[in-house]
């Protein structure tokens, strides 16, 4: 059933919905596991990254809207739940319990590394197919950036 018809051809948009369900996923759980760390970050730098993480999430969050919503709006209807994010994602293993702030730091960095490589994939595959949605992609990877370049100083 199609609710809501697409602008792009069929072969356009399956591959841009599955760039874009793949950037859902991993945006969504870029939130979960940044908000995950934030909970439980300690160490001499706690407030900084404490901060930092939270910058993460409210990003993640609102990207994985705009994400959510550009699929909806060419007829693919988006699956963020927790039982898909669990599956489909790019991101590894979130450290749990307690969290010395330079193991906090390495984690978001390998989390941000590999949704900022996936995302550059999507940017790839996404060009000739639709570039609305490429955009997207880009706008999203140079935020990424941003905040991994941030984290990667706290190391130094």
């Amino acid at each position: 059933m199609y609710v809501v018809k697409s602008p792009l051809s069929d072969a356009n948009l399956k591959t841009v919905a599955e760039a874009l369900q793949g950037a859902l996923v991993d945006l969504v759980d870029l939130a979960l596991v940044a908000k995950q760390i934030h909970w439980n970050v300690v160490g001499p730098r706690f407030r900084t990254v404490h901060l930092q993480l939270d910058e993460v999430v409210d990003l993640a969050r609102t990207q994985s809207d705009t994400v959510a919503e550009r699929a909806a709006a060419l007829g693919s209807p988006p699956d963020g739940r927790a039982a898909t994010v669990a599956v489909g994602s790019g991101i590894g293993v979130t450290p749990e319990g307690w969290v010395d702030d330079s193991t906090a730091v390495g984690a978001l960095v390998d989390a941000l590394g590999a949704v900022i490589a996936n995302m550059r994939e999507r940017i790839a595959a996404t060009g000739e197919a639709d570039p609305v949605s490429q955009d997207i992609f880009i706008g999203i990877t140079a935020d990424l950036e941003k905040h991994r370049w941030m984290f990667q100083a706290e190391n130094g």
